[in-house]
Order: structure tokens, then sequence, then C-alpha cells
């Protein structure tokens, strides 16, 4: 076969009934009525030819010049809808000849508006042509109220959210998450921030959806990504598929214009292997984009339209817009944060009714699926985007047992941050953030014992406490930062975190309590050499008598920062000699093997008070130890044990009381302009999805989106979130 003919050639039935001939009368300059027989000639092919990648993009070619009169996508949208209906009725015939029209249709969709999307020059998309005349529209049935495009996204999302998986609806669920992904992917031509100008249509009709199908969406896609389930290939039932020997229509379309319409080929392969690896789901990946994607989503909205075109002189059009506009209600991101456990309603318990349609989901099942998948970045996300947003799955979280379960795979991407993405880190110690604000986990962390860590390659942890594990890889987290990424965001939030889990504190361990001390000193030592390099500049500039000699802002930034870094580390040994000084006796081991450490801060102006109850601790211990009777040298055990001894008479009198600090996350009003790109890049970076760089207007195209080329790199942006006090 050739490359396809704008214009069909009619000489023999022969041709008119063949493949190549079906497609280039829908790429053709002729408009076929919707209700045409040939649309459902071309829908029920088997499409078992060959064709080479220029002759797919030369149809590709031909439908972007000749849809404007012909209308043809907006027709196969149409019919889409049509073959989605008959498959939720079982009005078309046999299920499996039903379904595969309506595979089809939504592959053959994709794989055409995706190539209008890439190219389309202007911000609204009118390129894609998505109306039909009226006129038409009555002829055919169809709503004249309604636009093409909510038809269509109702009939999909409907069919997502009421038809559960089949051995006949599998594939097709597959196909139409593929056909969401290019039909939202009009973001990546946006820019990061989203104004009331830009055009989404596909999503913009998503979000109109009423809440039940919302719900829905949410619920069906939520349940594909803990079933993970596996599309059965039986030949009988899909004539598309080849045998392996003859390409089928995945195949051959698939070399459309993008790696991405590859992808149901490829899904295909592995999904029959014999290699019975059935960890990794395409199904259940693109189930978490799309949702994802539909959760983040916002519709910028101007409070007066008179407004956009008339901002204020010389104010910055992004403040302009954001102070004169609002975000509408995404449904997709309320069913989610309202969604229950399918086990436990608290309306039950409270008696407060549940406004709008309820999701029930499995949260067992949900949380045991996160913890197996936290390796996969979108994973990640998720977590976030559930404990963020949902209190009830957060209180799930906080009351199960195994926290190990999901903490042990967070703890152990973090030890390995050096292969993780900044924004990956960003997401994990978040989440622990989180987490660390209830003070029933920061106790019950402590009394969870692991009895080995095969990942911790530094030393053997035998009978760690999770907690204290917790706290080794925090610091350790911070030490690296320090040394490669130097990221103020991640150092804030490491020692959030340790600041809320201090006065919970509970036999930390040797090795955590000396990573502790180890911490203080690494940045004291960073604090000291930033305060005598302002200083030799400040003699500097007051010998050099130069008028407006000062020291470099920058400078003075990371002074300060450093200086508030030290104080919340001492404050963090503060709170757990104030609070849980009888129950870590290892912390005042390590306080008092590097006692020397604390020694040149005694008299600092900003950290003495917070020393004084450090030195009053010291203090106590050391005259204790020089009352005690000993043969030979101290050991180890011997100091131990008399350190174990006299903390039972600790009292802690004349100890100052500091106020517990309490770090609390909360997001700002604009965090889709981190969480948008964010997710674009994930969908990029999973291998099934690509996209003309020439069109991409969300980030920088020069970012690298391999998971690979991401490792280490620092973030442009950290997530828009507040650290509260």
């Amino acid at each position: 076969m050739g490359a396809v003919p704008s214009t069909p050639r009619r000489t023999t039935s022969v041709v008119q009934s063949g493949t190549e001939y079906l497609i280039g009368v829908f790429v053709g300059d002729k408009p076929i009525p919707l209700s045409s027989d040939l649309w459902f000639k071309l829908l029920e092919l088997p499409l078992t030819v060959r064709w080479p990648q220029a002759s797919v993009i030369q149809a590709s070619e031909a439908l972007a010049r000749n849809n404007p009169r012909t209308r043809h996508l907006a027709k196969m949208l149409v019919h889409l809808a049509w073959c989605l209906q008959e498959c939720a009725s079982a009005s078309g015939g046999p299920a499996e000849v039903v379904h595969a029209r309506a595979v089809n249709a939504a592959y053959m969709s994709a794989v055409f508006l995706k190539f209008l999307i890439e190219n389309a020059k202007s911000e609204r998309f009118e390129e894609l042509y998505l109306g039909l005349d009226e006129e038409e529209m009555v002829a055919a049935g169809l709503p004249t109220d309604q636009s093409i495009v909510y038809f269509v996204m109702r009939g999909v999302l409907s069919f997502l959210g009421a038809s559960d998986l089949s051995p006949h609806s599998c594939l097709l669920h597959h196909e139409l998450l593929n056909f969401m992904l290019v039909a939202m992917s009009t973001q990546l031509c946006s820019e990061p921030s989203p104004g009331p100008k830009d055009v989404h249509p596909f999503l913009d009709a998503a979000m109109v959806q009423e809440s039940a199908v919302a719900g829905s969406v949410v619920r069906r896609l939520l349940l594909n990504y803990i079933a993970r389930p596996r599309i059965p290939y039986n030949n009988s039932v899909y004539p598309i598929f080849s045998d392996g020997s003859q390409p089928g229509v995945l195949q051959r379309v698939g070399s459309a214009a993008a790696n991405f319409v590859l992808l149901p080929y490829y899904t295909f392969n592995f999904l029959v292997s014999s290699s019975g690896e059935g960890s990794r789901s395409p199904l259940a990946d693109n189930s978490l984009l799309v949702l994802l994607i539909l959760i983040h989503y916002r519709k910028c909205i101007m409070v007066d339209d008179s407004i956009v075109n008339n901002g204020v002189e010389n104010a910055d059009p992004n403040t302009f817009i954001k102070e004169n506009s609002y975000f509408s209600d995404n449904p997709y991101c309320k069913a989610l944060e309202n969604a229950r456990d399918i086990d436990f309603d608290r309306v039950d318990v409270e008696g407060n009714p549940q406004c709008g349609p309820l999701v029930r989901l499995p949260f067992a099942s949900l949380f045991d699926t996160l913890g197996l998948c936290l390796a996969d970045e979108s994973s990640v996300l998720l977590l976030y985007s559930l404990v963020q947003g949902n209190s009830d799955f957060l209180e799930y979280v906080l009351v199960r047992t195994d926290l190990d379960t999901l903490l042990m795979p967070v703890l152990e991407m973090l030890y390995n941050a050096s292969r993780r993405t900044s924004n990956q880190i960003y997401m994990l110690l978040i989440v622990l953030l989180i987490l660390s604000q209830d003070s029933s986990f920061n106790a019950s962390i402590h009394k969870l014992i692991l009895p080995s860590v095969p990942w911790y390659q530094e030393r053997l942890l035998h009978h760690t406490s999770l907690g204290s594990l917790m706290v080794i890889v925090l610091i350790r987290t911070v030490k690296y930062n320090l040394s490669k990424l130097r990221d103020v965001y991640l150092h804030t939030n490491c020692l959030a975190t340790l600041a809320n889990m201090a006065p919970h504190v509970h036999r930390l361990s040797a090795y955590a309590s000396q990573r502790l001390v180890s911490l203080f000193d690494m940045i004291s030592r960073k604090y000291s050499k930033l305060a005598e390099f302002q200083n030799d500049k400040i003699v500097k500039s007051k010998s050099s008598q130069l008028d407006g000699a000062s020291i470099p802002e920058d400078l003075s930034t990371e002074f300060h920062i450093y200086n508030d870094f030290l104080r919340i580390v001492l404050e963090i040994i503060n709170a757990i000699l104030t609070y849980a000084l009888p129950r870590n006796p290892e912390v005042i081991y390590a306080i008092m093997h590097r006692q020397e450490v604390f020694q040149p801060f005694k008299n600092h102006p900003r950290f003495n008070e917070l020393l004084e109850n450090i030195y009053m601790v010291l203090d106590f211990f050391n005259s204790r130890m020089d009352m005690q009777q000993t043969d030979g040298e101290w050991s180890v055990d011997k100091v131990l044990q008399v350190i174990i001894v006299n903390c039972r008479s600790w009292r802690g009198d004349g100890m100052k009381m500091f106020t517990q600090l309490k770090f609390t996350y909360e997001q700002e009003n604009h965090p889709e302009e981190f969480f948008i790109p964010y997710i674009w890049q994930l969908v990029l970076s999973h291998g099934g999805f690509s996209f003309n760089l020439d069109a991409i207007n969300l980030f920088p195209v020069d970012l690298p989106v391999e998971d690979d080329d991401l490792t280490g790199e620092k973030a442009d942006t950290a997530p828009s979130a507040e650290l509260n006090v």
C-alpha cells in the first residue's frame, strides 16, 4: 500500500471497500454526512495492512487541510460518543463487535486529534473545528444546546465511570484513557500560569460535567490503579489484533506522528507476554495520569471580563490577573477530597450529612497499592494529593498499625535521593511533614521496631524503630542537600518534620542520636564560616572607605537562613531534653560525647538561652559521672548505664520551657503553577506519550523529561507551600 490519496479513486468496488479508500475518504475534501455507511465501514475495518509512518503523517496533513470544510474530526468524535452509547446499552450487536468499533473510533480520534493539537497556531485551538452546523446536528438527533466537545466528553467520561472492566471493555477503557491524554494535551501549548484567555476545549468540557459523573470517574480511575488490570488477549474477540507476524491497526496507525501512538501495540505485547511480570499495568498507569491531570486543573475566570484588556497601566500582567481573577470549582478535585472508605462512613458516627454524591473507595487496598508503587513518581503525587486534600484518608493512614508499609518506601527513596528528581523529593518530604503534624503518628512510629533495614548501606541497622530510621534518613537528606542541591526549601521541610517529631521521641537509637548531634555540628560549621566571611567583608568595607560598599545581599540572606536553621536544630534538641529526656538515654550520651561542639555558642546572644538547658543537662550528668567510682577506663556501656540510672532521678528543675515548635503545611493560592507542568512532565517521562517539542510552552523544552535525565536536577520551582509555625 502506498500513500493515502487526498481524493479516493472510484474505479472498482474492491477499491471502494478497501482500507486505503476509506481512510482516504475520511481525510479527503468531500464532506461525509454523519449518517453515511462509510463511517461504519471505516470503524469496522480490521486494518491488517501496514502503513509506513510517512503515509500516516500524510493522511494527518490531508485531514488538517480539509477538516475546516468537512468537519470530519468532529464527526468522528460524534461517532465515538455513539459507539460508547451502544457499548453501554449493548444495542449495536455482539459485544465484541461493538467494543472493537469503539476502540477504532477512540484510537483514530486520538491519532488525528494529536496531530492537529501539535500543529495548532491559535491560542483557542480554532484549527480543530469541533463544531457542526445546527441543521446537521438536528438531522443527526444531536442536542443543539450542547457543544460537540461537551457531548463527546460526557460520553467518554460517563462510559469510563459507569462501565466495569471486563474482557470486552478492558481494551476500550485503555484506548479511552489514551484519547483523554491526547485531548487534554492542549495544556502543553499554554503558559505555566493559567490565564483567563486560556482555552482547553476538552478539559473545560470535563469540568462542567455533573458532580455524579466526576465522582464516578474518580472512583473508576482509582479502582483501576488499585486493581492494576491486565488486558486479556483473545484473537477471536479482537480481530484488529494481528497474530504477531502480520501487523494490526494498533501497530499500523501507531506510527502516526509520535511514539505515543505505538503504545497500544507495545502494551499488547507486554500484557500478553509469558514473563509473568504483572506489577506494571499501562491501564493503571494511564488511569493515574488522567486522574492527576483532572484533579489539578484550574480554570481561571476574571471577576469582570471587561478588565482583561483594560488592565492598570504599568502593572505586572500576571500579578494583575491573579488579583482580579478566581478559579472555578473542580468537581474531580472535590470528589477526591470527599472520598470515603468503603468500610467506614464518618456520617454514621458524626451525623453530618454529605453534600453531593459520595465516592466510596477501599482505603485498605489503596493504602497497600501506594506502598507497593511509590517508586513511581506519579504514585508519590497521588499520595500527596490524598493526604493533603482528603482528611478521611489522612486519618486512615494515621491509625494504621503497619505504617512501615507506606513509610519504608518513602524513606528508601529519600535515602537514594541522588537517583530521584528534586520534585519527587519535595513531595515525599511534604508527605512526611503532613504526617508529622499528628502527635499520635509521632508516638506510634517509635513503637514499631524494624528487624533490619537492608537498603541502608552505611551501617547495619538491626531492631531499629521506624521513628529512629526516619530521623536518620531526614538528617541524611539535609546533609545531601547541603553538599549537592543547596535548596533552602528542602532544608526547611526536613527540619520542620524533625521539630514536629522531637517532643514525642521515644528511645531514639544510638546512631540516630549521634546523627542529630552531628547535624548540629555540620550546620554550626557552615554558620561559623558565613559569620567569619561576613565579618571580613564588613572590615574590608570599612577600611576601603568606599561609598556604598556593603555585604552582598545573597551572603547576608544565606547567613540569616543558617542562623534560623541552627536555632531550629537547637530547639529540636531542647524539645527532646525538655519533654522526653528520661526516655532517651542515647541522646544524652551523644550530647555528652560531643559536648565541645556546643561551646562556641554558649554565650551567643541568639542561642544562649537554648544552650542553657543543654548545659544544665550536661552539668547534671557530668556531675553524676564524677561521683562514680570505676576500675579502669569508662566504656560506652558503663557511661550509658550511669545515664540510665540517673535518668530516673532527673526532675528538670530550672529548665526553661520553650513553646513547642509546630510546623504545618499549607498550599498557597496558586499551586497549579507547579503541579500542572510537573504532571505533564510525568506524562511525558512515562514513555507512552510524546509531543512536538516546538509546540510546548508549559515548561522550557530543553528541560529533561526522562526519569534518568531528571536525576539530581534542581527544579525551577518548589511546590507552592507555606510552613506555618
